[in-house]
């Protein structure tokens, strides 16, 4: 079979199967990986640093963290929750190596796919709203409503206290909800007569 066949193979083989094959140590199989799941992780450290060189690079550092320990995976099926938690780990390890200081809180805008964004000025100022969260509170929500985790599985990955999760959740989403209040749908009051 030529390497064409096989990547042919392995773009057309269930996710298990090429999890598995990466485990046992095969490169052509985590490049798969790397192709199906590397746009994902972007996104998702974007929306944390707001930075997307500095997201492009945490991706790259968690893709070569995967490769190393992916032998130790438990499940195959664990491993789009284990690839996103050591994307989470490695934004957090950047934080606590560069301090808060380097927190990029007035980052411009992240630029998105255009099929991504259903009005670029949404995306532009949800991505605004977000960049006022500190960056637990940031984290917890975008987890919570960008990836659809639940507040233990963020609890987990973030080895935040769930309490605390539930708060940052809550109080993130009341501040983004006054801060995009425009985009509310404004009831029309019909008037009866």
């Amino acid at each position: 079979m030529s390497s064409t066949q096989a990547r042919s193979a392995l773009g057309e083989a269930a996710e298990a199967t090429v999890v598995a094959l990466a485990m046992a140590g095969d490169a052509a199989a985590f490049g798969e990986l790397v192709r199906r799941r590397q746009s994902g992780l972007r996104n998702l450290l974007r929306r944390l640093s707001r930075d997307p060189a500095l997201a492009d690079d945490l991706a790259q550092q968690a893709l070569f963290k995967a490769w190393r320990a992916l032998p130790r995976l438990r499940s195959v099926a664990a491993f789009g929750a284990w690839l996103r938690r050591l994307a989470v780990n490695t934004w957090l390890e950047h934080l606590r190596a560069e301090g808060p200081a380097t927190i990029a809180l007035e980052a411009a805008p992240l630029a998105e796919p255009a099929a991504a964004a259903a009005c670029p000025a949404e995306q532009q100022d949800l991505d605004e709203a977000l960049a006022t969260l500190g960056p637990e509170e940031r984290l917890c929500v975008v987890l919570a409503y960008h990836e659809g985790m639940s507040h233990g599985e963020i609890a987990a990955a973030t080895a935040l206290p769930l309490g605390t999760v539930k708060s940052h959740i809550r109080r993130g989403s009341e501040r983004l909800r006054a801060r995009l209040a425009a985009y509310e749908p404004h009831q029309e009051h019909a008037h009866a007569g």
